[in-house]
């Protein structure tokens, strides 16, 4: 007999090896996304379902932890599946078949684009976001690119260097930060945006928390916006990103730039992010954002402290099982400083290493101040995840 270890962390082992056997591409790619171990958490459950979840583990062969009012399954995909069919459940777990359900088939057929205004992005490779600050203050880049010809030689630069989509934004949300009135920040973005599409420099997203900036962005051009308060500051950006048929990031946050560093308490990072997270991506849909045209991110330095960012970038899985497409922004923030002990100016190429980790554990989208080494990292993370 011979044995050989196959990589449990990805289905492309499992994948390769039938493969090599003479399996054909569909069905070796099916059976090694069934056999995947997936670890679920299921919460707000009743005893009832906890004793039958506990007895169907022991039966099925399935991990099973549990507590008062929750459980932990750890279990190969097509162990798991039979538990989102109502008519395969065992008595007392139906309703656990929805949100089962719901969860499997994002995780066998992820979304494959992002639906913009008159466009959209596939999610096939890694999508670069080039960061555009038209802002005096910001952390990174603050009074760089405030005229119209500075902002758009920037992203002259960043196309040039592989960014799908521009990012622009008028307000810092760096800890802090001052607010900016409505007319001040309309006046910094819809210029440089307005210029861009017209130069063809696109597609393009206004980083806004404000309905009435988003507005004036994407009536000069924007086909995204970018809400790094999740839809929790102004409650008629939905209505208005809505109304256009626009894209929407709805990221995590708590509290303002000025109040979130003392918001950074967690019993469990990734878990509460995640239903934060899902919890505002419900809003826009009731809002009138169609599904396909919403993104998350987790807010890697909203909230935060150094440790819950990496916990949260090595949990970022948890984050993708909601269903939407992800977007991360790890680009020259404090966590990495704090990690590689190098000042914000010089965090480029730590900030490629945690893109091509998130690309990892399925991150699509990746907004970043300097494109170049993103890329290149990206390049070789998403070259050991596309053997099909």
């Amino acid at each position: 007999m011979k044995l050989t270890a196959l990589a449990a962390h990805t289905p492309e082992a499992v994948r390769a090896a039938l493969a090599a056997r003479g399996w054909d591409t569909q069905p070796a790619w099916f059976a090694a996304t069934g056999v995947q171990p997936l670890l679920v958490l299921l919460e707000d459950i009743s005893e009832p379902e906890r004793e039958g979840l506990v007895r169907w583990g022991a039966k099925s062969g399935a991990d099973v932890l549990t507590g008062e009012g929750w459980a932990l399954v750890g279990a190969a995909a097509s162990r798991l599946a039979p538990l989102a069919r109502p008519d395969r459940l065992p008595p007392g777990l139906e309703g656990l078949a929805p949100e089962l359900g719901r969860f499997l088939a994002s995780y066998a057929d992820p979304p494959r684009c992002w639906a913009l205004a008159g466009r959209s992005l596939a999610l096939d490779h890694p999508v670069l976001i080039g960061v555009v600050n038209v802002t005096p203050d910001s952390f990174s880049d603050g009074g760089r690119y405030t005229t119209v010809d500075r902002a758009v030689a920037q992203a002259e630069h960043l196309v040039a260097d592989g960014c799908e989509l521009l990012d622009v934004g008028g307000e810092s949300t760096r800890p802090g930060a001052a607010p900016v009135a409505e007319p001040e920040e309309i006046a910094r973005v819809a210029p440089v945006i307005a210029e861009l599409a017209r130069r063809g420099l696109g597609p393009l997203s206004v980083d806004t928390r404000k309905a009435a900036v988003a507005r004036a962005a994407l009536d000069a051009g924007a086909a995204a916006v970018n809400d790094v308060s999740g839809l929790a500051f102004d409650p008629a950006l939905a209505g208005v990103v809505g109304g256009a048929g626009a894209g929407l990031i709805v990221m995590h946050m708590r509290g303002t730039p000025d109040t979130m560093d003392s918001l950074s308490v967690y019993r469990h990072v990734a878990a509460e992010v995640a239903a934060e997270l899902g919890a505002a991506a419900e809003r826009a849909e009731r809002g009138g954002v169609a599904r396909e045209r919403i993104v998350v991110d987790p807010g890697f330095g909203f909230a935060k402290t150094g440790e819950q960012n990496f916990r949260l970038l090595d949990e970022l899985a948890t984050l993708v099982g909601l269903g939407y497409p992800v977007a991360v922004g790890p680009s020259r923030k404090r966590f990495l400083g704090a990690a590689t002990g190098q000042p914000v100016e010089d965090r480029d190429r730590a900030t490629a290493v945690a893109c091509a980790l998130a690309w990892e554990r399925g991150a699509r989208l990746f907004r970043v101040h300097d494109a170049a080494l993103a890329r290149e990292a990206l390049r070789v993370a998403a070259a050991t995840t596309n053997a099909r």
